[in-house]
């Protein structure tokens, strides 16, 4: 007697069909209860879910939620605890700006640092240089750095997104590996991802064979045992140099040439740098090792930021640090950007290379203009993402009939992310205005108010003005249909890009 499993496909298919549709539903439903996703985001996942089951649940599973892994969160909460915060109520400034004072409060709930007074920061750079030669400003940049590093006696800690062993990246890690070889205690980290190039070849090793303690952040995200609980695609953003506790570089400029040679057709790479002094360095300091330490285990550090009184300088420069990513609360760095764009009564100046605004932001920006303030956007006329420059555009139309003036920069990736507020406040860093820099990397950024620093600034920005082309409401009107939709359809899944 012969046993009949005709029957069995048919079982396994509906079981199999089952198992896929409870599935479909599930992540679905997560997709719609998360916490912390605006409702704009919720809809596109769904959408992308709905639409592409199978596709659509293994993207979600990868990229839909921002999650570092527990294990990583506990490292990361309970080396900050360990942590002092650098002792900042010796530095408090005698007076604040009136509407500095909240943008410095509201960066004070990101990290609990306080702004700080007696700073000394410069933008690197030749303030006389021609607008059309804007790699001379990096080069300069570079040439301080590098020069920095060479005077170093006890410590340089380094932090970038990407390292290139170019001429600028090779004049720095020959820095490094020199300053190691002297004695002085260097450590260097870089974004698994962003400098894999760098980490594979030469330079790396000979970094490391002259003492230079090294770390690849977050290069674990990739496994296939940390897909399931941590989302693939972090990156660690931040650009981090802090040299003998005494002087620290913030801003947008990674360790490459400006001709940036993984992506020559968009060069060159227009960056703008900070180079500190002051109390604000033990912040930045700080941000340093609270992602430092979490991923080596380093000890001995806990106390390093507060190891030497800091010197002070000018009063009048109040600075203060804060990092924002994964791990501190959601909606950080938007709030701070909205902030910062509603406190313009005068004048408002964004240079941004990525513009993928959340709704706050674009309503908060539209807004500035019509109690006002004199709004302007620059951004690089060719964007390195064909999405983000899509996403970009399609907020033209409102950002142009709310009185917004919209610049675009021909002569290459305007990298620099920096606003001015009015001639007294400027926020500078690694952030973009993207949906990456708002909710999934590790950023780090300064609040400045000085303003002979702003003004150096915004003649920066008016540098990059004067040969950017001006949008009009009418050529953007004058784009064809397909185009529209194209940009409002890539728009449309910017909460998932």
């Amino acid at each position: 007697m012969s046993l009949d499993l005709t029957w069995l496909p048919t079982a396994l298919n509906l079981g199999l069909t089952g198992f896929v549709f409870a599935a479909h539903l599930l992540i679905a439903a997560r997709a719609l209860t998360r916490p912390n996703r605006t409702p704009a985001s919720r809809a596109a996942w769904v959408a992308v879910i709905m639409l592409a089951p199978v596709a659509g649940m293994v993207a979600y599973l990868l990229l839909g939620e921002t999650n570092i892994g527990r294990a990583r969160v506990d490292r990361i909460e309970h080396a900050g605890k360990r942590m002092p915060s650098p002792d900042d109520a010796a530095n408090a400034p005698s007076a604040v700006p009136d509407h500095a004072a909240p943008l410095f409060e509201l960066a004070r709930s990101i990290n609990g640092f306080h702004a700080v007074g007696g700073n000394r920061i410069a933008l690197l750079g030749d303030e006389d240089s021609a607008a059309d030669d804007p790699k001379r400003d990096c080069r300069l940049a570079i040439d301080a750095l590098v020069a920095d590093i060479e005077q170093a006696r006890e410590s340089v800690h380094i932090a970038f997104y990407i390292w290139l062993d170019d001429g600028a990246g090779g004049r720095v890690a020959d820095a490094v590996a020199d300053a190691a070889r002297r004695g002085v205690a260097c450590r260097v980290m870089v974004d698994a991802f962003g400098s894999r190039a760098f980490i594979a070849g030469e330079r790396w090793k000979q970094l490391g064979g002259a003492g230079v303690k090294l770390l690849r952040t977050l290069d674990d995200l990739n496994r296939l045992q940390h897909i399931a609980f941590s989302r693939m695609d972090l990156r660690d953003h931040r650009k981090i140099v802090v040299i003998d506790n005494k002087i620290a570089y913030c801003g947008s400029q990674n360790c490459a040439d400006a001709e940036f040679r993984i992506k020559p057709a968009y060069a060159p790479w227009i960056d703008l740098l900070l180079r500190c002094e002051g109390p604000v360095v033990r912040q930045t300091q700080f941000l340093f090792l609270s992602g430092w330490i979490p991923e080596t285990g380093e000890t001995g550090l806990d106390d390093y930021p507060d190891a030497a009184t800091p010197q002070r300088f000018d009063e009048d420069c109040i600075a203060q640090a804060f990092e924002t990513g994964p791990v501190v609360r959601h909606n950080a760095m938007s709030d701070m950007f909205a902030a910062c764009i509603y406190a313009a009564r005068r004048e408002l100046t964004i240079v941004t290379p990525y513009f993928v605004p959340d709704e706050s932001i674009l309503r908060a920006i539209c807004a500035a203009p019509r109690r006002g303030a004199a709004t302007r956007l620059v951004f690089p006329q060719r964007n390195d993402s064909w999405f983000v420059g899509q996403t970009c555009r399609s907020t033209y139309a409102d950002l142009l009939r709310a009185g917004v003036e919209v610049y675009e920069y021909p002569l290459g990736i305007l990298h620099t992310k920096a606003m001015c507020i009015d001639g007294e406040v400027a926020l500078v860093g690694s952030a973009n205005m993207d949906r990456r820099s708002l909710d999934l990397n590790f950023e780090n950024n300064l609040v400045i108010a000085d303003r002979a620093l702003v003004a150096a600034i915004r003649r920066r920005q008016d540098k990059y003005l004067s040969v950017s082309h001006r949008v009009a409401l009418d050529e953007v009107e004058a784009w064809p249909l397909r185009v529209r939709l194209v940009q409002n359809a890539v728009a449309m899944m910017s909460p998932v890009l």
